[in-house]
């Protein structure tokens, strides 16, 4: 299955799970939105945090979701690289695996 396809999958998953749970997940998203909007450090930075945290919990729907934030933040594959480096560091040997995952995921992503 291509990366492509996972972002497509779990969209379609979010949709159903915002109509069984509306309220729920409208609260998470203005959870989200808050935290990426205020304080000190930048969107893209942000982001980075959030693609480390999900190589290093092993969350392939979250990395595809933070990947394709990335790529649209204009992020560059050396510090899409950087911060691979730096989830290895903190998870070792599983987050290596998953950080191989997530620079397929934005090879695939941003040809």
């Amino acid at each position: 299955m291509s990366w492509q396809d996972k972002i497509k999958d779990t969209r379609k998953g979010l949709r159903n799970l915002n109509g069984a749970i509306p309220d729920a997940t409208r609260a998470f998203g203005a959870l989200g939105a808050a935290v990426k909007q205020g304080g000190t450090l930048d969107y893209k930075t942000k982001e980075f945090v959030a693609l480390g945290m999900s190589i290093a919990i092993r969350c392939e729907p979250c990395i595809t979701l933070h990947t394709e934030a990335l790529i649209k933040a204009g992020t560059s594959r050396e510090e899409f690289s950087d911060v691979l480096a730096m989830a290895i560091q903190m998870g070792g040997g599983p987050s290596m695996m998953y950080a191989a995952k997530a620079l397929e995921c934005f090879d695939e992503l941003n040809p």
